[in-house]
């Protein structure tokens, strides 16, 4: 009977110290192999790939220790999938906690207004840490993948700055992109001035990338819709550089020349009147509600003095002098 008292006291006094030191081990910083470790938790990891995981990416700590605490302390099937990163002082506790409020580490990439479909899909390509998935396709399968078939992708993403987990695909920031876009296009399109002549959603969109590529200062935006708006009403052509310059494509080599404003093509709005078939670049939303809330104006004509700003004329012979003083300098 003593002995199996003292075997009794030996076993408790043995699972106390093992507390004790399970206790010490918690509260104590993980050794990391450099300044601070990234692991992202793929969706459908075990707490086991997900302890030798950290400890691949530089934790220098026992997988099994890890590992087991997840499973003992009864939320590894609350971790969440994502990009986490540690530094130095984090503990097994804090480790834990971590994935399971999803305290990511989030990289950003930012998409400006007036970019094209282009520089939209060069950006993301450069953006750290997100997964080219995209890299091989062309724009009509990207479209099709996002669930718009047959659309063309120009001035369907709305500009802003995207913040991403790292490891994410660049579609889910172009599905992204391109819901947001879905959202703004209806806002502005519910909130459109009763005398639009504009016809749908999509011509607002055509025309605000127009206004956005058009304008040098944030104050002109309603103006320089205001005279295109007002050309729309007249049946007069729009007569913008911008969407000869897309038209141009490649071609374009920073010059506009004569031959190409005469030159008939879809883009050229010299030669066709109304808007042209596409946006030409990505609008934001100053430039989508300025296309629809155009400036109460009867100006037909504008031309930039050169430092952002424009000066705008109803009349031919007044913008004629215009130009003669901010373009020729006479």
């Amino acid at each position: 009977m003593r002995l199996l008292k003292r075997l009794f006291g030996v076993l408790l006094l043995l699972t106390a110290l093992a507390a004790a030191v399970v206790a010490w081990w918690l509260h104590r910083p993980l050794p990391l192999a450099s300044p601070s470790v990234e692991f992202s938790v793929e969706s459908g990891m075990s707490p086991r790939q997900i302890a030798n995981g950290w400890v691949a990416a530089g934790v220098e700590a026992p997988a099994l220790a890890l590992y087991e605490w997840f499973r003992w302390s009864g939320q590894a099937r609350r971790i969440r999938a994502g990009s986490y990163e540690i530094g130095p002082g984090v503990t097994p506790r804090e480790l834990l906690r971590k994935m399971v409020l999803g305290d990511e580490t989030l990289a950003t990439v930012r998409l400006i207004e007036g970019w094209t479909f282009k520089q939209f899909r060069a950006e993301l390509a450069r953006a750290e840490g997100l997964r080219p998935t995209t890299a091989a396709m062309s724009d009509a399968e990207i479209m099709a993948a996002l669930g718009a078939p047959g659309r063309h992708p120009e001035g369907r993403f709305f500009p802003d700055t995207y913040a991403y987990s790292r490891g994410s695909s660049d579609m889910a920031v172009m599905k992204r992109a391109m819901r947001a876009m879905e959202r703004k296009l209806a806002e502005s399109w519910a909130a459109r001035a009763e005398s639009s002549p504009l016809k749908s959603p999509d011509d607002a969109l055509v025309l605000a990338s127009i206004v956005e590529k058009e304008t040098g200062l944030s104050s002109d935006r309603a103006m320089v819709s205001g005279v295109f708006n007002n050309r729309l009403r007249i049946g007069m052509p729009l007569q913008t550089d911008p969407t000869v310059i897309y038209g141009l494509g490649d071609r374009y080599d920073g010059n506009l020349r004569k031959r190409d404003l005469q030159a008939d093509t879809a883009y050229n709005t010299y030669t066709r009147p109304g808007l042209p078939p596409t946006p030409i670049a990505m609008p934001g939303k100053a430039s989508l509600l300025a296309a629809v809330q155009p400036a109460a104006t009867k100006a037909l004509y504008f031309v930039s003095r050169g430092d952002g700003s424009s000066v705008f004329s109803e009349s031919l012979n007044e913008h004629n002098r215009a130009v003669d003083k901010y373009q020729r300098k006479r």
